[in-house]
């Protein structure tokens, strides 16, 4: 048992903690929370909430790693929660599952309410008040844990897989443990599935990565715009002081940020702004070992997809989870999360307990604490042994954006989806024929070019576009996308950057995909590959022949998209995309590759686009 000045230290705050939902007095949750199933038999929300602060858990090489723990309680008898996680004898606490939400962001904040890109851990006042425990464990050498972090390597798969075991042993917990949170949370979820902790009974990896190189080396062109300010926040936000995240400044913050009325404007707080948000630790100082050694390793020295990388990919191993997954994303998170959500499902096709849910655009919000009742129906099912109905149906659910129903599929890409070619035709149209035949070019000029000042501008230009003629009829496209580009250049290496576009009648562009690749990189393994979904392994780069034309199978972010009457599809090719008005979707941009260069594509290049069905299509009346 802890004195009661242990227990201030550790943050004891009693049991009296309303439940979030859509229950009357409840705070409500921001964001869609199901995926258009009737649930039964869900659990209600009976329990108080009590929290401790920086528990210490150790790992199999005698690390602690720091936690905050929230626990369900009848709140009839006062609860002792030691710095070890033990619980005196007559506490009021109730035995049950556990979630466990683990990652390199501070845990202190995590239920603060602010718009930060880093709060997705998912929300304790509705978990816990339903009969679970949650735990927001910290990675070694973040936030107060012991050891060095070294950026999700197996040290790290470990070290979840023993902090599920130590819960499971834990008297509060019932021994069935699930996994909770969004990327990196849902990232350490799949890791840990992979070496099959024995109490980890099924997880909701929701917006995950598997492959880290993906993520920042996107087919070999760097995601500077995302990995410079996301390393810069880790290693600062790792350094800041627990007396300060529990500073009276932060409990008012929370306070605030939690009302009603102000947390219903977080709503509209989705992932560029979020991401926005990192941009404001640029300039602040963080410790060079070892985050700005992970930096120089992971941006410098290694730019093909080679052992570092490998240290910290998920998608081989995919094979050996054989617990119950939940996977989704929503449609506009193109340049993070949806391109590892399909080659996961792909890679847990021999587990017949995954779902997949695909929402539409702008319908996750930070803090993340949507999809909230869809989890719960999850765990109800796997971890509480009840018949919730979250697996009736087909194993698919998404939205088509611009639709407002629910549609299933038994497989991915659907099958009412053919991939329809369409010619990036000399006179700048995009058509499912072949046009005008014959090239087209813009230039690629680096600022360390040297171009003189008074010089005339470039007679062209730096990007190419294409579109199609207005949709007589709104078409519906859905599924994989790939680019398959003939093309020349005049230097060894550059990036090709593609972005879709929805163009509407005033001319108003809304990006819906995109694909980038390393010229360099673009050797296929054709024996993984299929139309739609080109394997670019990316760990030997070829020089490009200069002057001769080359092919390029890009692989465009699987997507879903409806084409309203009038609306004409366009695609943008360049080779950058910093700068004013660059090709990007949700501000992501990328390290500029190789010397200036005459860039010149070939009318025989096709987009391979998805269209559904027509009968497929139609909404019901």
């Amino acid at each position: 048992m802890v004195m009661n000045r242990e227990r201030r230290r550790n943050g004891h705050r009693g049991p009296a903690v309303p439940a979030a939902g859509d229950g009357s007095g409840q705070r409500r949750l921001n964001g869609i929370q199901r995926s258009g199933r009737e649930y039964r038999a869900l659990s209600e929300p009976e329990y108080r909430i009590h929290r401790t602060n920086s528990i210490l858990v150790p790992v199999r090489d005698g690390t602690l790693l720091r936690a905050d723990v929230f626990l369900p309680t009848t709140g009839d008898h006062r609860v002792e929660l030691s710095a070890d996680g033990a619980v005196g004898i007559d506490a009021g606490v109730v035995r049950g599952p556990a979630l466990l939400s683990f990652s390199c962001y501070p845990r202190q904040v995590q239920d603060l309410g602010a718009p930060l890109g880093f709060a997705e851990s998912g929300t304790s006042d509705f978990f816990v008040p339903r009969g679970y425990a949650h735990l927001v464990v910290n990675a070694r050498g973040t936030s107060g844990s012991g050891g060095t972090f070294e950026l999700y390597d197996g040290q790290e798969w470990q070290d979840v897989h023993d902090v599920i075991e130590w819960i499971a042993a834990q008297p509060w917990c019932d021994g069935n443990v699930g996994g909770m949170g969004i990327s990196y949370f849902a990232l350490a979820q799949l890791a840990a599935a992979t070496l099959r902790p024995p109490h980890l009974k099924a997880i909701f990896p929701f917006a995950t990565m598997d492959d880290l190189y993906d993520a920042v080396w996107q087919r070999g062109v760097l995601s500077s715009g995302f990995f410079a300010r996301w390393m810069s926040a880790v290693g600062v936000m790792s350094g800041v002081s627990d007396h300060f995240w529990r500073s009276r400044g932060i409990d008012f913050a929370r306070r605030v940020l939690t009302t009603s009325v102000v947390h219903r404007q977080m709503e509209h707080v989705t992932g560029d702004t979020a991401a926005k948000v990192l941009g404001l630790m640029d300039h602040a100082h963080y410790e060079e070992e070892p985050f700005g050694r992970l930096w120089q390793q992971g941006a410098v020295e290694h730019p093909t997809h080679d052992a570092w990388w490998d240290a910290r990919d998920v998608r081989p191993m995919l094979g050996r989870i054989d617990i119950p997954v939940y996977l989704g994303c929503q449609w506009d998170n193109v340049p993070m999360h949806l391109p590892s959500t399909f080659p996961v499902w792909r890679g847990l096709t021999h587990n017949p307990h995954v779902r997949m849910t695909l929402v539409d655009k702008d319908a996750l919000a930070w803090p993340w604490e949507s999809m909230h009742e869809e989890a719960l129906a999850w765990n109800d099912q796997w971890l509480k042994g009840r018949d919730t109905g979250i697996t009736d149906g087909p194993p698919i659910r998404y939205v088509i954006p611009g639709t407002d129903r629910w549609r299933t599929a038994e497989s991915w890409p659907p099958p009412e989806s053919t991939l329809v070619p369409y010619a990036l035709c000399a006179d700048g149209t995009l058509a499912p024929e072949e046009g005008e035949s014959g090239t087209r070019s813009f230039l690629y000029v680096t600022n360390e070019t040297g171009r003189p000042r008074n010089a005339n501008p470039p007679s062209l230009p730096d990007r190419l576009t294409w579109q199609t003629e207005p949709v007589p009829r709104a078409m519906d496209i859905v599924g994989d996308i790939e680019l398959d580009l003939d093309a020349r250049i005049t230097a060894t290496d550059t990036a090709w950057i593609v972005v879709l576009y929805d163009l509407a009648e005033d001319a108003t562009a809304v990006p819906i995909s995109a694909g980038w690749l390393r010229a360099t990189l673009r050797t296929v393994d054709e024996g993984a590959s299929r139309p739609g979904v080109p394997v670019l392994p990316c760990t030997e780069p070829v020089a490009v022949p200069v002057g001769q034309t080359v092919h390029y199978r890009i692989p465009i972010v699987p997507n879903a998209r409806r084409l309203p009457v009038g609306h004409r599809l366009q695609l943008v090719l360049a080779s950058a995309d910093t700068g004013e008005n660059g090709p990007t979707v949700l501000g992501f941009t990328h390290t500029a590759i190789g010397d200036s260069s005459l860039n010149t594509v070939h009318s025989s290049s096709r987009l391979l686009l998805p269209v559904l069905h027509a009968e497929e299509s139609e909404d019901p009346a």
